[in-house]
């Protein structure tokens, strides 16, 4: 027996957490039944799941990465027409959606995937995972403000876990920084700048968890390897 939302994401209906916010609204049917509570469990050999209408199965999972430009934002539509990052796979691409978020000028690493059992798994705060990023500041922070990253630093929605962070080089007054992360909450690496008076100017993924860009040229996507797919799900065991 499988508990109802774990099966919706493994079926790539959506994310784990979307999941259970479908069933709560009433989109989910299990043997034409509908259902509106969770801790269902099912049998996904012999109970018939429908979601808004249409009977699901399990998918067949896709893991790309992507190298997102600026000027697309992380979703799979957008309410004022601007571009999205589903719009730099070609029109017949089996259905994917992004694996967190990077903000409309940020640019760098980002999963797509169909299995939210994963998805949910590398953006679930319980698990830390890390996302690695250069950020381009205003200015050259002294050692006692990259301290207060390091060891965690206080923001509007609650303090932040420590940081790594270090200056990889300094060009015409401002500094290139790496830092490290293990959370995932909007907006956070600038915020964190900001908290500390150096505002970031250019912001970059470079990495999450075990995986690289390692030349992938920006806006460009490639499938995972196995080996990649399996370091990822090493990580949430």
């Amino acid at each position: 027996m499988e508990r109802l939302q774990k099966y919706m994401a493994c079926c790539g209906v959506a994310s784990r957490r979307k999941a259970e916010e479908m069933i709560l609204a009433g989109l989910v049917k299990v043997n034409g039944e509908t259902i509106r509570k969770l801790g269902v469990k099912i049998d996904p050999g012999k109970d018939r799941v429908e979601v808004k209408g249409r009977a699901i199965k399990p998918a067949e999972f896709i893991y790309l990465m992507l190298n997102k430009p600026q000027g697309y934002i992380t979703g799979n539509r957008d309410p004022h027409g601007r571009l999205t990052v589903l719009d730099l796979l070609p029109v017949e691409f089996p259905r994917v959606f992004p694996v967190g978020r990077l903000d409309y000028n940020t640019t760098g690493l980002l999963l797509l995937t169909n299995d939210g059992q994963l998805a949910f798994g590398l953006t679930h705060p319980s698990f830390e995972v890390k996302k690695i990023y250069e950020a381009l500041v205003k200015g050259v922070p002294e050692a006692s403000s990259l301290d207060c990253l390091r060891k965690g630093i206080l923001l509007e929605d609650g303090p932040t876990l420590p940081a790594k962070v270090d200056i990889i080089k300094v060009e015409s007054g401002n500094a290139i920084t790496r830092i490290v992360i293990r959370e995932g909450r909007k907006r956070q690496v600038r915020r964190m700048f900001r908290a500390i008076g150096y505002p970031v100017i250019e912001l970059t993924r470079v990495g999450i968890g075990p995986l690289t860009l390692d030349g992938l040229q920006l806006g460009k996507y490639r499938p995972l390897t196995g080996k990649e797919i399996a370091e990822l799900k090493k990580l949430l065991n």
